[in-house]
This record gives C-alpha cells, sequence and structure tokens, in this order.
C-alpha cells in the first residue's frame, strides 16, 4: 500500500511539472508552483525529484508498472510476440504516446530538460525489457528477448521522433502519408511476425 501511495504522489508531482511546462515553459515556474498545484509540500517533491527538470521528464515513466500487470494477466501460452502487441494496445495507448512525443519536443527546446528525459527513456527501456524477460521465462532462446523488444523500441521511437508519421490523435498537421496508431502497430507486428 505504501508503494502505490508513494507512486501516486510522485505521478501527480510529474504531471503537475508537466502541465506547468505545457502552459508556461520551463523557465516560468519554479518547484513550489509545482508543489501547490499537486497539493503536496516542497518536501515530498524533494523525497522523490531532485529538481523539476527531473519530475517533467518523469511523466514518461508512469505506464511502465502498468504494462506488469497487463502482461501477468495473459494466458501463459501466449507468443511473446503477441503479449507485447496487447501491452502497445492497452497501456500504450495513442495519448500517452502523444504525451511521450511532446516530453521529446521539450526536451529538444529545452537543453536543460533533455538529459533527464534520455534516463527517464533508459530507465523505461531497462524495466521494459527485464519485465518481458520475465514474462518469456526459458521458452525463448536468450537472444530472442532483446531482439524482440529492440526492434518494437525502435519502431515506436521512430514514430515519436518523426521519422515514421503515425497520427496519434490530437495532432492537427496530418500528411495524405500519415497512418493512425493501431496500423501502425498492425504493420510493425505484421512485419516482425512474417519478417521484413
Amino acid at each position: 500500500m505504501r508503494d502505490l501511495k508513494r507512486e501516486a504522489t510522485a505521478e501527480a508531482l510529474a504531471k503537475a511539472a508537466f502541465d506547468l511546462t505545457r502552459e508556461r515553459g520551463l523557465s516560468g515556474f519554479v518547484t513550489a508552483d509545482v508543489v501547490e498545484r499537486a497539493g503536496y509540500s516542497r518536501r515530498t517533491f524533494a523525497n522523490h525529484f531532485s529538481c523539476k527538470e527531473e519530475a517533467v521528464a518523469s511523466v514518461a515513466f508512469g505506464g511502465v508498472e502498468d504494462a506488469s500487470a497487463i502482461l501477468t494477466g495473459l494466458p501463459a501460452d501466449l507468443s511473446l510476440l503477441d503479449a507485447l502487441l496487447a501491452v502497445m494496445r492497452t497501456q500504450f495507448t495513442a495519448d500517452a504516446l502523444v504525451r511521450m512525443r511532446e516530453l521529446m519536443a521539450m526536451a529538444r527546446q529545452y537543453p536543460t530538460l533533455e538529459p533527464y528525459v534520455l534516463g527517464v527513456q533508459q530507465r523505461m527501456r531497462h524495466t521494459a525489457q527485464d519485465l518481458l524477460a520475465s514474462v518469456a521465462g526459458d521458452r525463448y532462446p536468450t537472444v530472442y528477448v532483446p531482439l524482440l523488444f529492440g526492434a518494437v523500441y525502435g519502431a515506436v521511437m521512430a514514430a515519436l521522433e518523426g521519422t515514421l508519421d503515425v497520427h496519434l490523435g490530437g495532432e492537427s498537421d496530418l500528411s495524405s502519408t500519415s497512418m493512425d496508431y493501431s496500423s501502425f502497430l498492425d504493420i510493425t507486428f505484421d512485419y516482425l511476425r512474417h519478417g521484413f
């Protein structure tokens, strides 16, 4: 129970910092504004984050733990590829990816934010890969999990960075070549299932 409360507090502080960055820019607020908006004390903020940049970047990490519950709730005989697709469809929704895309744009705009965003991305990558490996158990060769995860992670990053024109919803600047998130997942996992 204590861990859930701690996690909820960190998420509330991160969301407040992220929202303030959206509204005012990174230099337009201080930690006191974050704690006031989230309803916590400065000491509570300091127990979770070293600075407002770390709080802003942490908004992206919230869904990784939820993916664990989804994966462990899936049938044991489901292929790892299909299990990963289920997580991508249910946990990494277009809304979550829009937030991550926005966070990456913020990191390009505010250089002091970039190391924290990169740190969160690395933490997410390691946590998610370890989770996938634990679900895979010994059903697959050792090399399979990192290769599968790397391929999916690379595809998602290409969509987030704009290398692939994936429409995540809520975006008005669509081109004639844009694909929606569901089509992106279908194409990505079809290639993974049948080869390139």
